[in-house]
């Protein structure tokens, strides 16, 4: 075991722990499953495993409180796996290397897991306690929420029988949730051919990494730098500039992440390569400047390499260029209704050059409001429609409107005020949940978000305050005493 298992709640770190060691990428859920299932039956407590794989658990009332509301607990199983590029570690394979850390659990150059892990891990000690009064439980686990909702979409209408529901996939510690951002993929793909390289061209690869990356909802409005849109500002000029021609560009990963790290490989003609490298030094000292407070860790970096491949087509390089310069990326609108808040944002999530002469660009837009949502999409859309991509647009999923008088805000507010002895924070978030799709099939719940302190999400940085998970299980046991 590793030393988190010493930390304080003691049950909810060591179901933690043994979370931390079950690989559980999106979409490839089946030993995470297994092991709920298996849970369940060395418990006692009925389950039910679903087609798209997701998991409900139910128990019964603590003695003497059977006539209380049924509560419906929920997290996802699924975890962003992202890593440095120098870590050797395979997602479906290798057990997460959890080290304690200034007050803070993290991951050795891998993302934690935490989100939702810690959340699963609070269902699974609620489910183990003896000692705690409550109404019936029940404790639903979905699949695949990281890329594309699936569990939460699949969803029967006929599953859940509670009256409130605690989502506990949220990331600030004093703050309850109770709306969140609808969201939709806008994917594009650029067909291109290949060409001969040029004679008398010299060949480089850029790179840009250290970039701190985030969660491309919560941490879009922090001034994060995407290196996507940083290697197609450097690029982008040189096309004219002086005759660059591309081989190859890849940037990062997930759609919900804010990418790190990207590089591409290009050359110039022999004549120009001093002008280039002059210029590559400007370049690097003003975007460090740009950044330097958002950014401290960012580095760019040039270093000539022999290349045998062919470059693409000319017309295709000058359109995906233009394309990644010109899109939009970041926050568009701020909320007019929860001062603050994000309201529309998108997110220029990846490049990878995949299939046979195929590049694919995907990128996220968010918002709190359905139309200016569909609006983020067109924008993006005509972009790269003007550049002579081919669009298409995942189904999305619908955002979650704020109902800060219903009975559970108000006791969960009141309830925290009563542990901590000051107001909670309550708002809406920008980042995505699960809720939006359950008010769809459950028109009549009433439900609330909240977790323990992670920062980092869905990078190699990510972290949970120590701290943080004992208030937030103080809070969720004491809700869950008081809810009649």
């Amino acid at each position: 075991m590793s030393d988190i298992t010493s930390l304080v709640p003691a049950s909810v770190w060591t179901f933690f722990d043994r979370i931390t060691r079950i690989p559980r990428p999106s979409k490839k859920e089946e030993q995470i499953i297994a092991y709920l299932v298996e849970f369940a039956k060395e418990a006692g407590l009925e389950y039910h495993k679903d087609g798209a794989g997701n998991v409900l658990i139910r128990k019964p009332a603590y003695p003497g409180c059977e006539d209380r509301p049924v509560v419906v607990l929920q997290s996802h199983m699924d975890m962003v796996c992202e890593k440095n590029s120098d870590v050797n570690f395979d997602f479906e394979k290798d057990p997460i290397r959890t080290r304690i850390e200034d007050g803070w659990v993290k991951a050795e150059g891998t993302t934690l897991g935490a989100d939702c892990g810690i959340g699963m891990a609070a269902q699974l000690a609620i489910l183990a306690a003896k000692d705690i009064s409550h109404g019936p439980i029940e404790c639903l686990f979905t699949v695949d929420e990281e890329t594309g909702l699936t569990g939460a979409f699949e969803l029967s209408d006929d599953l859940l029988s509670g009256k409130y529901l605690i989502n506990l996939d949220s990331e600030d510690e004093g703050q309850i949730f109770i709306g969140c951002a609808g969201g939709v993929d806008t994917i594009a793909d650029f067909k291109y051919s290949r060409e001969d390289l040029p004679k008398n061209y010299e060949f480089f690869r850029v790179d840009v990494n250290g970039l701190v990356g985030g969660h491309s909802g919560d941490d879009i409005d922090k001034g994060r730098a995407n290196s996507n849109k940083i290697l197609a500002r450097w690029l982008d000029p040189l096309t004219d500039a002086c005759g660059m021609r591309l081989v190859y560009f890849d940037g990062g990963n997930l759609r919900n992440a804010i990418p790190r790290e990207a590089y591409a490989v290009f050359g110039v003609p022999a004549r120009e390569v001093d002008g280039m490298k002059e210029a590559f030094e400007t370049f690097v000292r003003n975007v460090q400047h740009e950044f330097g407070k958002t950014e401290p860790g960012m580095k760019i970096s040039l270093s000539e390499i022999p290349v045998s491949d062919k470059v693409i087509d000319l017309e295709t390089q000058r359109n995906l260029l233009d394309a990644l310069l010109g899109v939009p990326n970041g926050v568009l609108a701020m909320s007019r209704t929860m001062p603050g808040m994000v309201e529309t944002s998108t997110n220029l999530a990846s490049v990878k050059f995949v299939g046979e002469l195929l590049i694919e660009v995907a990128t996220s837009q968010r918002s709190e409001i359905e139309s200016a949502r569909n609006n983020a999409a067109a924008s993006v859309e005509a972009v790269f429609r003007l550049a002579g991509a081919d669009v298409v647009h995942s189904d999305g999923y619908p955002g979650w409107t704020p109902d800060p008088d219903s009975y559970l805000t108000q006791t969960t507010r009141r309830v925290y005020r009563t542990l901590f002895g000051k107001d909670p924070v309550v708002r809406s978030i920008h980042a995505g949940l699960e809720c939006g799709l359950f008010l769809q099939k459950y028109p009549n719940l009433q439900m609330v978000s909240f977790g323990p302190t992670l920062r980092g999400v869905h990078s190699p940085d990510e972290r949970l305050e120590i701290a943080s998970v004992e208030k937030f299980w103080k809070l969720l046991v004491s809700l869950l005493q008081e809810i009649r």
